[in-house]
């Protein structure tokens, strides 16, 4: 048996940033896919040529087509508009909602087995648009947001207290955007609760800097928006996925009974992430307040839902 297959559609930076993560963990093979006429086939290659020097033997190769994508594992989209300073992630569906629905039509037919990761934005409501067009199954379609939105949680929390955020652990919820719900209750450093250690005023900045963390970024850049995170990210799911680690990640996937308001939408919850693709999704109690705040942020990723169906997609 060879080395698993992941496809990445779109080589912009986040793309191209998965791709080298991936072929450097060196247990898959990849697939740069863009439309672009050799910029997949140029950035392939020049990850490939870092390989004798970073020790890894998988396969790169770019295209601007499909042919080289059948039979894959992991279809990981990226394509779309990145989000530009002042404008809303909602202001991004329609363009990305038809790219979405273009590349998932392409590479489902080609990959018929495949599970799909969606990184593209406005997140929940792309991955939504990759299940409707794919037809596969919930297990399969996953959106990669809460893992990054919990890293940046992690890595604010470490900045207060110097620490390593390796001893961090931490849970975002909901949607991807301006109403993520980051649970302070579930968060801990070390086993300790965060909130034992974090004074609730500066806990509560900390929590208002992680939902502005991916605009934080773009209006620093300028031009562009986070790549570095995303990509580490998305590799970590396409992980926990092949070689079976049964990882419970935060990811948009399907919520079906477990969580009040969030029903019949994907949304960030706590998930087991293994050959199965979504597992699980992984119950736990949350305060009336964390409830109210996740059904708020369901709310609004059903109306991006809604918003997507009026738009034909």
């Amino acid at each position: 048996m060879g080395r698993k297959k992941v496809t990445v559609i779109g080589a912009g930076n986040v793309g191209a940033t998965t791709a080298q993560r991936l072929a450097e963990r060196g247990f898959c093979d990849v697939v740069l896919v863009d439309i672009v006429e050799g910029m997949p086939q140029g950035k392939a290659l020049d990850i490939q040529q870092s390989g004798p020097v970073s020790g890894f033997a998988s396969r790169v190769i770019g295209t601007n087509g499909y042919e080289d994508t059948a039979g894959s594992d992991i279809i990981v989209i990226t394509s779309g508009l990145p989000r530009r300073p002042g404008m809303s992630r909602d202001d991004l569906l329609k363009v990305n909602a038809g790219i979405v629905k273009d590349v998932t039509l392409k590479a489902a037919g080609k990959s018929p087995e495949a599970m799909i990761l969606v990184v593209s934005n406005p997140l929940d409501a792309m991955t939504y648009v990759a299940h409707k067009q794919s037809g596969f199954p919930a297990n399969r379609v996953m959106g990669m947001a809460g893992i990054l939105d919990s890293a940046r949680f992690r890595a604010f929390i470490a900045m207060e207290l110097d620490v390593s955020v390796t001893d961090i652990t931490a849970f975002v919820l909901g949607g991807h955007g301006d109403t993520m719900v980051p649970s302070t209750r579930y968060t801990t450093v070390a086993g300790i609760p965060v909130e034992d250690l974090i004074p609730k005023p500066k806990l509560e900045a900390i929590v208002e800097r992680t939902r502005k963390g991916g605009g934080e970024i773009v209006a620093l850049l300028k031009t562009g928006s986070a790549y570095y995170a995303p990509s580490a990210a998305a590799a970590q799911m396409c992980e926990s996925i092949l070689l079976d680690k049964k990882m419970i990640l935060p990811c948009a996937v399907l919520s079906t009974g477990k969580y009040e308001g969030c029903d019949g939408l994907f949304v960030g919850l706590p998930a087991k992430l293994g050959s199965g693709g979504v597992e699980e999704v992984v119950k736990f109690h949350l305060s009336a307040e964390e409830t109210a705040a996740l059904k708020r942020s369901a709310d609004e990723v059903r109306t991006l839902c809604e918003a997507v169906d009026r738009l034909g997609f």
